[in-house]
């Protein structure tokens, strides 16, 4: 059974590792030559938790290899799973350049009864149009096959998946697609092509949606004095409800929410149908990530002469990726105000540093991030900085202002260690110096 995944990306990377784990023999195709050469020596492109180790385990196996030869990936394989990116263009719609240059190169080069399978997200109708690349006569059937990976957990959501979504409109391309996932063990649901293309889009809008809605809930909560986490449990015990993205923070990021959201948008107004939540989805989203610097303005009036510490970078914990995170948002404020910046993050900092370069200081750890800080903020809950003590920040910092995004201290320990700590959804703390300065 020979697999080829087209695209080295998250998806496309996690997907091919852990089908060759699966005890598969893949081809992983890319047309970037170095990202190629760099995982054929071994070393992984991304930043996934036990990803490389498998990676290697699996090439010294002989079931995993990687290529730059069009064809020498299509023309042996039995399935095809094309997993490029879907960008976001200008107005907000999926640019499918990618998904169709891959189309048109196996339509070149497969042999034979193939199967592809579309793992990019792609608007209702794309699996349909690429059916056209094919000539009839050629075997080669498609299947759309949306992803459900989250990154930082995208091995444990391969092989526990909650669900594989199978839609199809030929049955028996759809049977043997369902036949390589079944020694993975997890639940298969059947549907038609557009069926399985909306249930991604419908799926990330729903979570952004909720995590919006409890954000702006949080807000509520700071004027009215309720505490969010406690009403946040409340909802949560509700099983309509349900606990998970019920956590208030500085909005949502990465590479799903923010571009299926407006993708999502785009295409309603192409088929006449107003998304007019998700517009407030979205504007939520971006106003929330402006939330924390305005508080810090609001305390200190000015950057100018001020340096700020930003922990975490990337947009979740466990990943290297600050594609629409709340960091970029926050740096960019506060480079327009003035301040100095130090940064810190376990993973993230190497992309950070290719768009604002020697415009921030890198610091190794959290302790040499906030020296001599006036203010920090706390972005991403990676365990490195959560487990950070607050009574570091009081020794170290010149002013002891605390910003957390995410949540992660309680206020009522942020005032023993004598700090001005703002957070989300909850009544913030003045520290008395800062108290008696804002009087």
């Amino acid at each position: 059974m020979n697999i080829t995944v087209a695209g080295t990306g998250y998806v496309g990377l996690v997907t091919g590792v852990c089908f060759a784990e699966a005890g598969y023999t893949v081809t992983c195709f890319d047309t970037d030559t170095e990202k190629i050469n760099t995982l054929s020596a071994g070393i992984s492109t991304i930043y996934e938790p036990g990803l490389e180790e498998m990676l290697v385990q699996n090439m010294d196996a002989k079931r995993l290899r990687f290529t730059v030869s069009p064809a020498e990936a299509y023309s042996g394989a039995d399935f095809i799973f094309i997993a490029v990116g879907t960008p976001e263009r200008e107005d907000g719609s999926a640019n499918l350049d990618f998904v169709e240059s891959v189309a048109r190169e196996i339509a070149e080069h497969a042999r034979g009864k193939t199967v592809v399978a579309v793992k990019s997200t792609v608007p209702v109708g794309t699996n349909r149009k690429l059916a056209g690349f094919f000539n009839p006569r050629s075997g080669i059937s498609i299947v759309s096959n949306p992803e459900f990976l989250r990154e930082g957990s995208g091995i444990a959501d391969t092989f526990q998946a909650e669900r594989i979504v199978i839609g199809t409109d030929d049955k028996a391309a759809g049977d043997k697609l369902a036949g390589i996932y079944r020694r993975f063990g997890v639940p298969i649901l059947r549907t038609g092509l557009k069926s399985a293309e909306m249930i991604k889009y419908a799926s990330n809008a729903f979570l952004a949606a909720k995590i919006s809605l409890v954000n702006e809930i949080a807000n509520f909560c700071e004027v009215t004095g309720a505490d969010i986490e406690e009403v946040a449990l409340g909802m949560g015990m509700d099983s309509r409800i349900g606990s998970q993205f019920l956590r208030a923070g500085i909005g949502y990021g990465g590479s799903c929410f923010p571009k299926d959201t407006k993708a999502l948008v785009k295409l309603g107004e192409e088929w006449g149908c107003d998304f007019s939540i998700l517009k407030s989805v979205i504007e939520v989203n971006s106003r929330q990530k402006q939330k924390l610097v305005n508080a810090a303005i609001g305390i200190a009036g000015s950057f100018k002469g001020k340096r700020a510490a930003v922990l975490g970078l990337s947009f979740k914990p466990f990943t290297d990726d600050i594609r629409e995170a709340p960091a970029l948002e926050v740096i960019r404020q506060l480079l327009d105000e003035g301040a100095d910046i130090s940064v810190y993050d376990p993973a993230a900092m190497g992309k950070m540093r290719e768009i604002y370069g020697d415009q921030l200081y890198y610091a190794e750890t959290p302790e040499e991030a906030v020296k001599g800080a006036d203010f920090a903020f706390v972005l991403t809950e990676w365990p490195e900085i959560t487990a950070f003590p607050l009574e570091k920040y009081r020794l170290f910092m010149r002013q002891p202002v605390l910003l957390d995004g995410r949540n992660c201290y309680s206020a009522e320990a942020a005032e023993k260690a004598g700090l001005t700590y703002v957070s989300i959804g909850r009544k913030a703390v003045l520290a008395e110096a800062v108290a008696a300065a804002t009087k």
